[in-house]
């Protein structure tokens, strides 16, 4: 139907921008041709090609292949010596089409040679202050030496020729190994495991007063690199940041450790009763029955007895883990093991788990196992049903990192048990991010090494909604806030970093070695980012419909970014583009502001400026039906018109009005008073939806959504018309703070002033 708003909006919007369009075109010098820079062109180039692996759509194809590896290993912990020593059987299963002539696996503990070159990878300069500690260790101590000693490789019972590079070994094979067969051979190999509180590291041990240690074991085997449709072999150097990119395998492990030990660890323990003692059968039998509170299987009196004496008899756990793609382990006659079960659905329960040494109660003992439990339903509404049997969160000092089924958390409250909110919340969210890795990259694999991004933004990005919900599920966790305090997602938390030295700030695209700030790049960014999409340009809906297709077509596999980003466009038909390059692309940053606003009336009265626009078209004024805006401030027509409506301004419309309109129509008609022009301006690089929030002069407020696609045509300015019976007193863009705009000082009309530091002190003591 049509409207008197939209007939008024349609005039003003042609004779004040129209015009003035076309001459500033006509008057402008002709510019040099260049290539589309449009920002809302496609992502071609930077794409890959759809094949017969991957889609255009972003799902696997037809010809979709991965190659695996299986494990049996026998472990054994030197607990005196701190050393780790092992053999492996691996079967590489060749599942592409091609024919292999060697195979490359991963030596990620050489990172820990005292001669590696990543030690040397960033400057060193004398700093005018140190910690003492730190200072020491870089200048007085002997480097640690531990890195893995590879003692032989065999197969069939004869050796096999192999070299290593640095973090990556290659297996040279007797033949080549054809498509679709296996190659089975063995490693045998040891390493000193390093105290990963003063060696900072993954992975390794911590010292107690007492002498005893409580290790966090990872990278501890040679593992096998993936081959794949991307890259061939992903075989990039490990330097620290860019993680882990690995194949899916099953798994069979044999781990000796001194017999008064706990332990934990990827898959399910194959010899329970050999293991725990009856006290603690009894404990996990009732535990596999409690969805509601943690049931103690190992308590901490007893965990302190243990750790009264040093048992030199071993005894050996043993565990399968099937399609995963890691494994991990912990243990220490010093830990605490609690568990509680988690109903995923109606045939399946999951067993949360905590194990973690008395320095970590009350807190742990408190809320470990319960956010366990909390982020598996989480994850599994935002993605797909946890497939594993178990969920193990490790306490480890000054730790934050996952593998299959089990993660290393930190956390830890004073020698009193005294904890700040500071505490609580960074072990509180630790866990959810460790524990929320199972999906991200445990399932959904993408390749660590290369896109940091991809695990770590999207997993922060669900941890987000993760604390959220642990918030609403446990409310008396968030004593004192409104809702659980995030950290990162919240798009105002991104806007420092997003605003800061250009120099040092890299793309969400950009492989983690290259990165200055890890945290906020692939971490922070992304997680704002994919937040921004789900609440303020896409919408729940959509978007929780493409993430989950995403989640579940790749799971169990290896998808890379064009599958996730083709995967959200496709499931969703929002064509996103334009977000992909900005956010992820660029390091542009959001600063949308108002620059003009102006009020203006309609009259049949003739105006000069309404008959010059005439004149250049050719019409006559006499011969047409003709209306007039007039701008606010004009003295000549601003009290005949002040306060009326359009219709009682102008005879001429109100007679189209009574000729063309039932009397229905004309009931239904929203007839405004009032016209204001306003103008946004766009000094940041990123293209966002305008978001608006009209008070007007009675009080009330309102708010205006324009699309992403009002900055297609002008990238650095859009005028709005907007036609209201009340008068508008202030236009605020992003009220609520949706797009992490970095500036807001441009965000309002009236222009408030924001005070400075010197001001607001003098109006604290003045008041």
């Amino acid at each position: 139907m049509k409207t008197i708003k939209l007939i008024c909006s349609a005039f003003l919007m042609f004779a004040i921008t129209g015009v003035n369009a076309q001459e500033e075109q006509q008057e402008t010098p002709k510019p040099q041709g260049h290539t589309n820079q449009n920002k809302f062109r496609q992502l071609y180039q930077e794409f890959r090609d759809p094949s017969m692996y991957r889609t255009a759509s972003g799902a696997p194809g037809e010809a979709y292949y991965q190659n695996e590896a299986d494990y049996q290993m026998e472990i054994v912990l030197d607990d005196e010596n701190t050393k780790l020593s092992g053999e492996e059987i691996i079967t590489y299963h060749n599942n592409s089409k091609n024919k292999l002539e060697y195979l490359w696996m991963q030596l990620d503990q050489n990172i820990r040679k005292k001669d590696a070159p990543a030690l040397e990878k960033g400057s060193s300069g004398m700093a005018p202050v140190a910690q003492p500690g730190r200072f020491a260790d870089q200048y007085l101590k002997e480097p640690f030496d531990g890195g893995f000693n590879i003692e032989e490789v065999k197969a069939d019972g004869d050796k096999i020729s192999y070299t290593i590079n640095n973090t990556m070994m290659r297996i040279d094979l007797p033949e080549p190994l054809e498509a679709g067969e296996s190659f089975t051979f063995s490693v045998k190999w040891w390493y000193n495991v390093n105290n990963h509180v003063t060696n900072r590291a993954r992975s390794g041990y911590e010292q107690f007063e007492d002498g005893n240690r409580a290790y966090e074991i990872a990278q501890f085997f040679p593992r096998m690199a993936v081959y794949n449709d991307v890259e061939g072999w992903q075989n990039m150097q490990f330097w620290g940041s860019g993680e882990f990119a690995l194949p899916f395998g099953d798994y069979e492990v044999s781990i000796t450790v001194p017999a008064d030990h706990v332990m934990e660890a990827t898959g399910e323990l194959q010899n329970r009763d050999d293991v725990y003692t009856k006290d603690m059968m009894k404990r996990f039998k009732k535990a596999k029955k409690s969805y509601d509170e943690p049931v103690i299987i190992r308590t901490q009196e007893e965990a302190v007895e243990a750790s009264k004496g040093f048992d030199k008899k071993t005894k050996t756990w043993t565990y399968k883990a099937e399609m995963v793609r890691d494994f991990a382990f912990a243990t220490s006659r010093r830990f605490i093991l609690d568990m509680m079960a988690v109903k995923m659905n109606d045939d399946s329960d999951v067993m949360a788990v905590s194990i973690y040494p008395k320095e970590g109660n009350p807190l742990w003992e408190k809320w470990s196992t319960r956010v366990v439990a909390s982020t598996l339903e989480s994850y599994s509404d935002h993605t797909f049903i946890y497939p594993y049997h178990k969920a193990v969160s490790v306490h480890a000092k000054n730790q934050g990192m996952e593998y299959p089924m089990i993660c290393w958390n930190y956390g830890r409250p004073d020698e009193n048990g005294e904890y700040s909110d500071r505490v609580k919340y960074g072990m509180i969210g630790v866990i959810i991010h460790e524990v929320g890795h199972n999906f991200f990259p445990m399932i959904v694999n993408s390749d660590e090494r290369q896109w940091g991004w991809m695990d770590e933004g999207i997993n922060t990005f669900v941890q987000y909604l993760a604390e959220q919900e642990f918030g609403e599920r446990y409310p008396e966790a968030i004593e004192g806030y409104d809702k659980y305090p995030s950290r990162r997602g919240i798009p105002a938390n991104i806007v420092p970093y997003m605003k800061g030295n250009q120099d040092f700030i890299a793309p969400i695209m950009a492989n983690p070695e290259e990165v200055f700030q890890l945290g906020n790049n692939a971490y922070g960014k992304p997680a704002t980012a994919l937040n921004i999409l789900r609440e303020t340009v896409m919408g729940r809906e959509l978007f929780d419909h493409a993430f989950h297709t995403y989640s579940q077509r790749w799971m169990f596999k290896h998808p890379t970014p064009e599958d996730f980003f083709r995967t959200m466009e496709d499931a969703s038909a929002v064509d996103l583009d334009w977000f992909w390059r900005g956010w992820f692309y660029t390091t542009d940053y959001t600063d949308i502001g108002v620059a003009d606003v102006k009020k203006y009336y309609v009259t049949d009265k003739q105006t000069k400026e309404g008959l010059e626009l005439l004149e250049r078209y050719g019409a006559n004024p006499e011969e047409i039906d003709a209306i007039y805006v007039v701008e606010e401030g004009n003295e000549e027509f601003e009290e005949i018109m002040k306060g009326k409506s359009i219709l009682e301004n102008s005879e001429k419309l109100n007679a189209y009005v009574m000729d063309n309109f039932s009397a229905e129509e004309r009931n239904s008609l929203e007839v405004p008073k009032y016209f204001y022009q306003v103008t946004f301006n766009k000094p940041g690089g990123l293209v966002m939806p305008i978001i608006v929030e009209l008070t007007y002069a009675d009080g009330s407020t309102e708010m205006k959504r324009y699309p992403v696609q009002v900055w297609m045509k002008n990238d650095s300015e859009v005028v709005k018309t907007i036609a209201s019976n009340k008068e508008i007193t202030k236009v605020v863009v992003d009220p609520d703070l949706e797009t992490a705009d970095v500036d807001l000082s441009n965000n309002s009309w009236p222009k408030e002033e924001t005070p400075n530091e010197f001001e607001k002190f003098k109006n604290k003591t003045d008041g």
